[in-house]
């Protein structure tokens, strides 16, 4: 399918959400040293804020993520990604809690990003986007929660890249973030995490449709390249046991080896299917930026190499999550931002969890990792005074 066909069937990628447009009379100013403005932040609202504005929880989204988190996806149709989590009566109550979650900034499900309109040329950004980086993203969030008339977050969550926005929004808005429950992730990006970005992003730049990022002015879309991006990265997501436990060495729908290069094992067919169906609801250009913010991320830069330094005097409560079998954000990584909040005499709170899930635990049916952040969240509610049901 063109990039234009695309453009014609395919659902509105706000769905029941809502868009915003930020920064007309102020505009974001970038770390790359542009001026952003005015954007689109494009987002999803779960449950009521109460009349103090006192219970709100934001939500941050991973790379592939995007803000609808408990409704169906009006591209894909399946279920919102953390529905597990999610919900009225579960971990993040929203009987209890007004839950937001925005696209990021550079996005493409409705947040301006490359593949949305430059009002300058009226056509799409493309790599005429500015390069952004993490703390752009929450900068951006927080210019939404202001306009949501929102002064303070009662908690900030979220894994992965996810986890990246909650570190930096303790970071940059202390004040504003009473908890903040970053899981599975890093106080920067790795050289081996950049190493993998690099190689999905060269298969991206190899596929001849990508044009120099201006496929959308030709028709067309580096499907292949994207999907090789996707299957090369979903890889790291998961553990050997969890690859091997549901895979094995199993054949692909026949009995014995044929000898060709077609999916002769089910582990492939997996892959090619997960690089098959990324491609119908996220954009190659998209791919390239937020990989590009998350190998930027280095809180500890942010504070002359001193990750400690970040957090002084901070009064935000802390719980910190990694798992066991996760690779891509091992437990030593966590560990370390533990260290930090601990040396910052910051109250914080770390788990680790045992599970052979790998780095996408986090999106799991993990019993433990619920109890974990039920208790803390229940824990901020009492002191907060926020264990009744919305006002």
């Amino acid at each position: 399918m063109t990039a234009e066909a695309a453009q014609i069937t395919r659902p509105d990628p706000v769905g029941p959400g809502h868009q915003v447009s930020l920064g007309e009379t102020l505009p974001l100013k970038l770390d790359c040293g542009i001026d952003l403005g005015p954007f689109t932040l494009a987002y999803t609202t779960y449950g009521r804020l109460n009349a103090e504005k006192s219970n709100a929880i934001l939500i941050c989204h991973a790379l592939t993520g995007d803000q609808h988190v408990a409704n169906t996806h009006p591209i894909t149709g399946k279920p919102g990604w953390w529905l597990t989590l999610v919900g009225p009566g579960k971990v993040i109550d929203t009987d209890r809690f007004f839950v937001i979650c925005s696209n990021v900034l550079g996005g493409c499900i409705g947040s301006s990003g490359p593949a949305e309109i430059d009002p300058a040329t009226g056509k799409p950004w493309g790599l005429r986007f500015p390069l952004i980086t993490i703390r752009d993203m929450v900068n951006a969030q927080a210019m939404l929660i202001d306009h949501l008339g929102i002064r303070d977050l009662f908690a900030v969550i979220g894994g992965s890249m996810g986890g990246m926005q909650v570190l930096q929004w303790a970071a940059s808005y202390p004040d504003r973030v009473f908890a903040a429950l970053p899981i599975a992730c890093a106080a920067r990006h790795s050289a081996q995490n950049i190493a993998f970005h690099e190689v999905g992003r060269q298969a991206i730049y190899s596929d001849p449709d990508w044009r120099n990022g201006a496929y959308h002015d030709h028709g067309t879309t580096p499907a292949n390249g994207l999907a090789v991006a996707r299957m090369a990265a979903h890889i790291t997501y998961l553990s050997e046991a969890a690859l091997h436990r549901k895979f094995g060495r199993n054949l692909q729908n026949r009995e014995q080896i044929t000898y060709g290069f077609e999916a002769e094992f089910q582990v492939e067919s997996y892959l090619r299917h997960q690089g098959s169906t990324f491609v119908e609801r996220f954009d190659a250009n998209s791919y390239l930026y937020i990989t590009r913010a998350m190998d930027y991320f280095d809180l500890a830069a942010q504070a002359g190499g001193n990750l400690a330094a970040v957090y002084q005097g901070s009064k935000t409560r802390f719980c910190v999550v990694s798992f066991t079998s996760d690779w891509l954000f091992p437990t030593s990584e966590n560990k370390e931002i533990v260290r930090a909040l601990n040396a910052a005499a910051a109250n914080v709170s770390f788990v680790e969890i045992e599970t052979d899930k790998g780095h996408d635990a986090f999106l799991l049916d993990e019993p433990e990792m619920f109890r974990t952040l039920k208790g803390f969240i229940d824990g901020c509610a009492e002191t907060r005074g926020l264990n009744g049901v919305r006002s």
